[in-house]
């Protein structure tokens, strides 16, 4: 028989197999080869303070970004793109609010005050991102009768956006993502590209989410159950 000793030497070898993982993970130093791109989600002015769908605390996400930008030679950017009196805007169903959630014929949707509309200022690239070297900028929710959060399909599901097959073009593997929001940009582009078969990084501090009903649990809880890995930008290494 065991004696108290023993188990809790054996209960403390088995608390530091749990841990190690995660803390070997947290100290590894991840180098973003050519292979690797970076998903620069929906930075754009209506999502920033003073915005009409301002994220909280969604300008803190730009210099993480920019820094962590520099590691990458392959950097994707995305714009929302909508129509005026888009299908997802509370102001075009009548005694509607924002942020409640209605039935399309595509699925479920939540109404959201007017944003992003095409060739306003509320839709423009925040004027503090400094990513020169991006290579494409993904404009999507520019079809009127649907919404589109990920830079990959569209809500329904089955538009597609034309990414994946730009990303397979030029062979890349992985992808990271980090933006606005973590609860619904950020979250469905990142499940969406690992159906397209990508493994996956979100950034953590360089995503902010706006998190109505639960939101923000449950989309870290359908990305963790998809495969994908939520780190941080020092997991990142940035520079020579």
């Amino acid at each position: 028989m065991l004696d108290r000793r023993q188990v809790l030497a054996m209960l403390g070898t088995t608390a530091l197999a749990t841990l190690a993982p995660t803390a070997l993970f947290a100290a590894a130093s991840i180098k973003p080869d050519d292979a690797s791109a970076l998903l620069v989600i929906d930075v754009q002015n209506c999502f920033l303070p003073g915005g009409s769908l301002a994220v909280k605390e969604g300008e803190q996400v730009v210099p993480v970004i920019n820094r962590i930008a520099k590691a990458f030679s392959n950097v994707v950017m995305t714009q929302d793109w909508h129509t005026q009196g888009h299908v997802s805007f509370a102001s075009v169903h009548s005694g509607r609010k924002p942020f409640e959630t209605i039935d399309l014929p595509y699925g479920k949707q939540v109404l959201w005050p007017d944003h992003c509309v095409q060739g306003t200022d509320g839709a423009a690239l925040s004027k503090d991102l400094a990513i020169p070297h991006a290579e494409l900028i993904i404009r999507k929710g520019f079809h009127k009768d649907v919404d589109s959060y990920s830079a990959f399909l569209e809500a329904d599901g089955k538009t597609s956006t034309g990414l994946a097959g730009y990303l397979k073009g030029r062979k890349i593997k992985r992808v990271f993502v980090a933006g606005l929001a973590t609860d619904f940009c950020v979250a469905w582009t990142a499940l969406d590209a690992r159906k397209a078969g990508f493994e996956v990084y979100v950034v953590e501090d360089a995503c902010r989410g706006i998190d109505t009903q639960g939101s923000l649990a449950k989309a870290w809880a359908d990305m963790a159950k998809a495969g994908v890995k939520r780190i941080q930008s020092a997991d990142i290494a940035v520079g020579a």
